[in-house]
């Protein structure tokens, strides 16, 4: 008969091989923050900035693996579950991509551009937010992709 250590042994190896084992610890951290998130102080509504934001970020954690980190972000940031589809982010950021820069995040291609950029030296000047107002019509979200 198997011991409880034989036990949870096979069962983390059946969680990893399947690759769930992340996933449901990434839940749990998840689900541990929201409980402990006081909800006596609401959160800022999500601004069209930070969403941008939390989807670059987003996507630079998907890309490098850090399931666990995207996914209390999603959950304490109130991102939608469904990511951001990358062509609207693109189009939001007024940027243009070639081939090279599709196979990496975004952030990539922004901080790449401004550590690489030949302006001498030149500094980029930055703005913070614009106050929020009624969504236009070029700032409505689109339906997240699938």
């Amino acid at each position: 008969m198997a011991t409880i250590t034989e036990l949870k042994c096979a069962m983390r190896e059946t969680l990893e091989s399947r690759c769930v084992l992340g996933q449901l610890k990434a839940r749990i951290r998840a689900e541990v923050f929201s409980a402990l998130d006081d909800q006596r102080e609401p959160r800022p509504p999500l601004s069209h900035e930070n969403l941008l934001i939390n989807e670059l970020i987003r996507e630079y954690l998907d890309f490098n693996k850090y399931r666990y980190t995207a996914s209390v972000l999603t959950a304490e940031s109130g991102q939608p579950d469904v990511p951001l589809d990358r062509q609207f982010l693109a189009n939001e950021l007024k940027l243009a991509e070639d081939s090279s820069s599709k196979s990496v995040p975004l952030l990539y291609g922004l901080v790449s551009h401004f550590v690489n950029s030949s302006d001498n030296g030149a500094k980029v000047f930055l703005r913070g937010p614009s106050l929020p107002a009624a969504p236009t019509a070029s700032s409505t979200l689109p339906e997240p992709k699938a």
